[in-house]
């Protein structure tokens, strides 16, 4: 599960290399790694910085349709790898600006913030109002609308759907953990529903389809060593996985690949405060604590009335069903400074409360399992990398082909061509007389005249810190022509 620089992986670095086939640097989403911090004896399979296809974009120009689902801002890392090409998965702006104009038909998740521009808002169906973060100027939004995109906010519109391509953001950041939603967001849908809505719709396309189901905050519950949030949210996702292998076991011709990217936590059943009794240890003992908590730590804080010791140990007793010794409240509160609330309070109730015990609140680098639905299991430990190769052969596609006829890079083209920064968050290809608005997918030529745009079948990209550009070879032929 390694990256090109760690043998333990970020998210960015892990998502990349299932959805490429190859592996890059920490942060870096769908890219070549950078060559000063590799790791001893590995060899890169990409070139620094060069965008490579993925599995999402190969299945698109196979002509199937293609769909991605989080229940985190759909920005983030693991949705961002399969449709963006960007050194940095902090650049939210920038990759929604990939993601749009990547042209993937159905997308469900949160992060519509980053569809719209600052000092606007849009109001939604159920009375909030999304600031916008966008910085460009662009409102992505009516982008989307313009393209023949439908937009929904809320569960029940999205349910309601019959046909895309259509977005689904429910929150203008992240969506609510699985069983927060009914506290505080009832108007989300659940992993489950966002998957078994997207196969109806994708699956209307005669070609097949490519999805990508990510179930996010499993990842966030082991960084904040939370049981139940841990617990409930991997349920979530076995119910989405039910829904798509349910689909697979009717339709006959699909693939159900499902698998983490990392561990997050290094949860097991056991910890030093169970050293001694490990062996008395009951089924009721592992269950009944987290039977009586209702909804994750983070909820737990958001619910207490005010600050004080007092409104924590109300808040622990009516949502999580545990009264916290003095000890365990002083522990609490010596720990947060260094991690926050949600992550102390769920750390030391886990110890003293569960036989639930815990590692790091970081990623662990161990070998994680892989389930197949459709398909030979493969035998034996494999490669993050193989994930990608296991998804292409299926679909009949080459991955190595389809960067090649994506991702051509202008100086090995013998085009000259310059960057336009005039509008710096709004950069442009000038090749030819033509111009490429980076990190879209249409080229703009002038002539006697008048003004054509053409559409590619892949996205402009620039990287800043190789000064390369890329284009596709439809792109190249047609300023060849100029």
């Amino acid at each position: 599960v390694h990256m090109a620089n760690s043998i333990i992986p970020g998210s960015a670095a892990a998502a990349t290399a299932f959805a490429t086939g190859h592996k890059t640097t920490v942060r870096f989403l769908g890219v070549g790694p950078r060559t000063e911090d590799l790791l001893t004896g590995f060899e890169p399979t990409a070139e620094p910085y060069a965008p490579v296809a993925s599995i999402l974009e190969a299945a698109k120009l196979k002509g199937k349709a293609t769909g991605i689902i989080s229940t985190s801002r759909v920005t983030h890392a693991t949705p961002a790898a399969f449709a963006c090409h960007i050194e940095d998965r902090g650049l939210d702006n920038e990759i929604m600006e990939h993601m749009v104009y990547d042209n993937v038909d159905v997308v469900f998740g949160g992060g519509a913030r980053h569809l719209i521009p600052s000092g606007e808002s849009y109001e939604t169906s159920f009375g909030d109002t999304w600031g916008g973060k966008r910085t460009d100027g662009e409102n992505l939004m009516e982008v989307l609308l313009t393209r023949g995109y439908a937009f929904v906010d809320n569960r029940d519109d999205m349910l309601a759907l019959n046909e895309g391509p259509v977005w689904g953001l429910f929150d203008d950041s992240h969506m609510q953990p699985d069983m927060d939603r009914r506290h505080f967001a009832e108007h989300e849908p659940s992993l489950a529903e966002m998957t078994t809505k997207a196969i109806e719709l994708l699956s209307q396309d005669k070609d097949g389809f490519f999805l990508m189901v990510e179930g996010s905050q499993v990842d966030w519950a082991g960084h904040n060593n939370d049981p139940i949030y841990m617990v409930t949210d991997f349920i979530a996702f076995d119910d989405a996985v039910k829904a798509a292998c349910d689909f697979a076991e009717v339709d006959g011709r699909t693939l159900v690949l499902a698998y983490p990217d990392h561990n997050t936590g290094g949860m097991k059943i056991g910890h030093y405060n169970t050293a001694v009794g490990y062996t008395e240890t009951k089924i009721e003992d592992l269950v009944n604590p987290l039977l009586g908590m209702t909804m994750s730590a983070n909820g737990v804080v958001a619910m207490m009335a005010d600050e004080t010791d007092e409104a924590l140990i109300a808040s622990l007793g009516k949502n999580w069903g545990i009264t916290p010794t003095a000890e365990e409240i002083t522990e609490i509160r010596k720990l947060t400074p260094s991690v926050g609330l949600s992550y102390a309070l769920a750390r030391i109730i886990s110890k003293g409360h569960t036989v639930i015990g815990w590692t790091t609140h970081g990623h662990n680098g161990e070998t994680v399992p892989v389930w197949i639905h459709g398909a030979d299991a493969p035998v034996g430990i494999i490669d993050n990398t193989d994930l990608a190769y296991i998804a292409v052969e299926a679909m009949g596609v080459d991955l190595e082909k389809m960067t090649d006829f994506l991702y051509v890079d202008l100086d090995d083209t013998g085009l000259a061509w310059n960057l336009d920064e005039t509008d710096p968050a709004n950069p442009v290809l000038l090749v030819n007389g033509a111009r490429l608005p980076v990190s879209k997918d249409y080229m703009v030529i002038e002539k006697k005249g008048k003004t054509r745009t053409f559409p590619l079948p892949g996205l402009t990209v620039y990287s800043p810190t190789s000064d390369k550009a890329y284009v596709s070879e439809r792109a190249v032929k047609l300023l060849n022509r100029l």
